[in-house]
């Protein structure tokens, strides 16, 4: 046993000698020289190539990092054996990640990459504005020599645009307003924001299905539209017009498309804006992939048919110096210095500034079209005009399946009969209907026959009084948007809006 350790002993005191001889001939130059050179020497034969990717650029967050981490999210959860579990502020969900030093391959385009996550100690912190975390956190991504051109040219931005998409749908959306009298937040912001907890969706709306359908794919449409409005030289933006009788369900309407597109809705209260300026500000500071929406259009402001006021130059001038430049309801301009002008909002909704920002939509409702002037409700300001009509026998069958979950086989084929003849006649609205459902909702035969009931007596009202609705009846009420957008002629346009650029340089000076 004595002879075993001395004779390690002395194997140790020999490598200890042989180390030294080595430091003092290969200087530690020499040694990360050679290191250096051999790996190079490696790196020329062999088939991969690496990226690495850090969590801090100098002193900046670095958005690939946080990029790739939320990508690898989705297939980790499936693939990885150890994660990691985080979830962000204002977030609906949780985050799976890659643990530390752990690896998952990746398949794009037929291509195999592999990804590490690299964590490892900071050595001691040397002066610095910000302090850093004390470990030192990355990924690294190897890949094929010969897939080099295809990762960065494709790989990284489908990465970037896969990582938006989950954050938003992670993430709560938000129902913005702008502030009281033009007012900033702490963070100097013109938006104050709440989360938007709505749950109105497509499904449940009460609308000719058919009708749906063309809005859905309207909105599919536009969100898969970047390359296309791109190629066409089109600024990334969409408006609908949602205009009929209260309570036919244009707000359910908005959230419905908030929820199912996953983008933030931005109230704009009009009667809050001083000037066309702060209306340009408060565009600039929307985001992308939003709703902007503005209600009830028709009593925020002054914008009524132009055709109202006289149709000499003159009189279209005191028009607009009298009553665009008025706020909302009777008198509120004067006393609040509302000067928004028809100029600013067309602006606001088609001009340049509305080309600041990518992926939005305007939509502007009003219960009276014939109001409104033909100038906002043209092509590439209003580009789909949705009538919300007074409930039909399909939507009646959707209000029915949404408060008593009756489907149309549990009913009497009697009583839909009856219901489907009646339902156009009463006129009545989806709201109205509604209540009725809701106040016998535990009673489901109850509240059909109570329905059929307060159908029956409508209907006979509007007879004795000559509201009859009908199919006459719907054209009637989409005539009026016709009359409205044929209301004046391109010449009295042009004028018209000559006048608004005089008015807009005199607002200037």
């Amino acid at each position: 046993m004595r002879e075993y350790w001395t004779s390690l002993a002395s194997l140790l005191g020999v490598f200890a000698f042989c180390q030294t001889i080595l430091q003092a001939v290969f200087p530690p130059e020499l040694r990360f020289a050679s290191v250096k050179l051999f790996n190079r020497i490696f790196h020329c034969f062999s088939s991969y190539c690496y990226f690495d990717i850090t969590e801090i650029d100098g002193v900046n967050t670095n958005e690939l990092y946080n990029a790739v981490q939320l990508y690898l999210s989705s297939s980790v959860s499936i693939t990885g054996n150890r994660l990691s579990l985080t979830r962000a502020l204002n977030s609906s969900g949780f985050t799976f990640g890659l643990a530390n030093n752990d690896s998952i391959v990746d398949t794009f385009n037929g291509v195999n990459v592999l990804w590490e996550h690299v964590v490892t100690q900071r050595q001691a912190q040397t002066f610095s504005w910000r302090p850093l975390p004390d470990e030192k956190r990355g990924f690294t991504l190897r890949i094929k020599k010969k897939d080099k051109s295809l990762v960065l040219n494709s790989y990284l931005e489908y990465i970037m645009e896969k990582a938006s998409d989950i954050r938003r749908k992670n993430q709560d959306r938000l129902l913005y307003t702008n502030s009281r009298g033009g007012s900033l937040d702490s963070r100097g912001h013109p938006w104050e924001s709440v989360p938007f907890k709505h749950p109105s969706t497509f499904d449940t709306l009460a609308m000719d299905p058919q009708k749906k359908k063309e809005i859905m794919e309207d909105l599919q449409d536009f969100a898969n539209g970047q390359s296309f409005y791109h190629k066409t030289g089109r600024a990334w933006k969409r408006g609908y017009l949602l205009y009929g009788p209260p309570g036919t369900g244009k707000s359910s309407m908005i959230a419905a498309m908030a929820n199912y597109l996953g983008y933030d809705i931005y109230d704009l209260e009009l009667t809050e804006v001083h000037n066309n300026s702060e209306l340009r500000k408060l565009l600039m500071k929307t985001s992308s992939k939003s709703i902007i929406v503005i209600e009830d259009i028709d009593c925020s402001i002054n914008l009524t048919n132009r055709n109202n006021s006289n149709s000499s130059v003159s009189a279209s001038r005191s028009y607009y110096d009298s009553e665009l430049r008025g706020g909302g309801g009777g008198g509120c301009g004067e006393e609040g210095g509302n000067t928004i002008t028809l100029s600013g909002l067309l602006n606001f909704t088609d001009g340049l500034w509305s080309c600041c920002g990518s992926e939005r939509i305007f939509v502007f409702t009003t219960n009276h079209i014939e109001k409104l002037d033909p100038a906002l409700l043209r092509s590439g300001r209003m580009d789909m005009h949705i009538f919300m009509s007074y409930c039909s026998f399909p939507a009646l069958k959707i209000l029915l399946k949404n408060y008593l979950g009756c489907e149309e086989c549990e009913l009497e084929e009697s009583i839909l009969k009856q219901l489907e003849e009646v339902v156009n006649v009463a006129r009545m609205t989806p709201a109205d209907i509604s209540e009725v459902l809701i106040k016998n909702r535990r009673k489901k035969e109850k509240a059909v026959e109570e329905l059929l009931e307060t159908l029956k007596v409508r209907a006979e009202m509007n007879e004795k009084s000559g509201v009859l609705r009908g199919e006459n009846g719907v054209e009637e009420e989409e005539e009026q948007e016709k009359r409205a957008l044929d209301s004046e002629s391109p010449k009295e346009e042009s004028e018209i809006e000559d006048n608004c650029k005089e008015e807009e340089e005199e607002e200037k000076k």
